[in-house]
């Protein structure tokens, strides 16, 4: 009983953060256009964003770090918990950490051209 109320209240909190900050930027871009300002401002036309590379390399990372966790898990006996979490989110911060890097380069070698 405990499991099925934590995931609904999971489940109910993410949705409501996606859910109010996306009301709100839905209110602020209205309330821009009503005043005749340009709702262009969002979005940057210099940045190229790459999303199939940063959700490929969050994936992979991930997967290092379940494949890492099962190693420190069977060869030094840690905690299933622990060694499957910390690697997971070890490995996925660090893909993401290397995602910006490339995608920051890809853009300054883009603006030069």
């Amino acid at each position: 009983m405990n499991a099925v109320l934590v995931s609904v209240a999971a489940f109910l909190g993410i949705f409501g953060i996606v859910y109010v900050f996306l009301m709100t930027r839905h209110r602020e871009r209205i309330a821009l256009i009503e005043k005749g300002a340009d709702a262009s401002i969002f979005t940057d036309k210099n940045q190229v964003y790459y999303p199939t590379l940063k959700f490929g390399m969050l994936f992979v990372g991930i997967a290092l770090g379940i494949l890492l966790g099962n190693w420190l898990d069977k060869t030094y006996d840690f905690s299933k918990g622990v060694a499957y979490l910390a690697m997971v989110f070890l490995f996925g911060g660090l893909s993401l950490i290397l995602n910006f890097l490339i995608e920051r380069h890809l853009n300054k070698t883009r603006v030069r051209e």
